[in-house]
């Protein structure tokens, strides 16, 4: 029986796009010092991951039948049917998204938007405390369910011996009921996809100020870096509100 494409380019494009940014993210916010001018680039794809998941989101209205939201499975029953099938073989076959991966793929799209509302909060000065270890709580659950996802996939692979795990890649599943349809590729949209969250990048990037690790949004200057959490007026009348500097470098005391 041939393999029948039931995911589209742009959800394709979108998914690989989402976890490249997602990884970039997290490597960045773990191995770069955040008071380095490097920790920027954790900001700047954080925030193309948010803007990455608002094109799906509206993608997942108007695209086509297995890319909308619609055809997400949430039942908690079908879940938990799903994962005993997975272990004991057999089991439904799902033309589009399974219940497991419906549940990690809406569970990742609440958590990068989350993520980007309280980076965005912290960068603008405004965020409590707790927002931050939230913030930290998130990626790390983030992660959990990426690894989940894919030990998911594997183990799936392994029981049923298809080409699942590589559906996102070639966007087709083999031994669907006979007459499933292909969906069409819409190779034009998955342009306008890639285009979208590069083109996020780029005015990003032309936003931001690497000589004082801000960017100006919106009319809200945001600090790309725990060094900048400050304004950078701050820092010269700290220097300056102790005294003034006499010809040898010293500080003095004014009267």
């Amino acid at each position: 029986m041939r393999p029948v494409r039931v995911y589209d380019l742009p959800t394709r494009v979108f998914h690989w796009c989402f976890a490249a940014l997602f990884v970039a993210a997290y490597a960045v916010a773990n191995l770069v010092d955040d008071e380095s001018s490097r920790f920027a680039w954790h900001m700047l794809a954080g925030a193309m991951l948010g803007v990455a998941v608002l094109v799906r989101l509206v993608w997942g209205v108007v695209g086509t039948r297995h890319a909308r939201l619609s055809d997400l499975t949430l039942d908690p029953r079908q879940l938990a049917a799903y994962l005993k099938a997975v272990v004991a073989g057999g089991g439904r076959r799902w033309v589009g998204h399974n219940p497991a991966s419906s549940w990690a793929a809406l569970s990742m799209m609440a958590l990068a938007l989350a993520l980007g509302a309280s980076g965005v909060a912290m960068a603008a000065g405004s965020a409590p405390e707790w927002v931050e270890e939230a913030h930290e709580l998130m990626a790390n659950a983030f992660l959990a369910i990426v690894l989940l996802h894919v030990a998911g996939l594997l183990a799936h692979g392994l029981r049923h011996r298809d080409a699942l795990p590589l559906s996102m890649l070639s966007g087709r599943k083999r031994d669907l009921p006979a007459g499933t349809p292909d969906v069409p590729a819409r190779g034009a949209m998955a342009l306008l996809v890639l285009a979208l969250v590069a083109g996020s990048g780029v005015q990003l990037s032309g936003l931001y100020d690497p000589d004082n690790g801000t960017l100006d949004l919106f009319g809200t200057r945001l600090a790309l870096g725990e060094n900048q959490r400050e304004s950078p007026d701050d820092g010269e009348q700290g220097k300056t509100a102790g005294g003034r500097k006499d010809d040898d470098g010293r500080e003095e005391d004014e009267d």
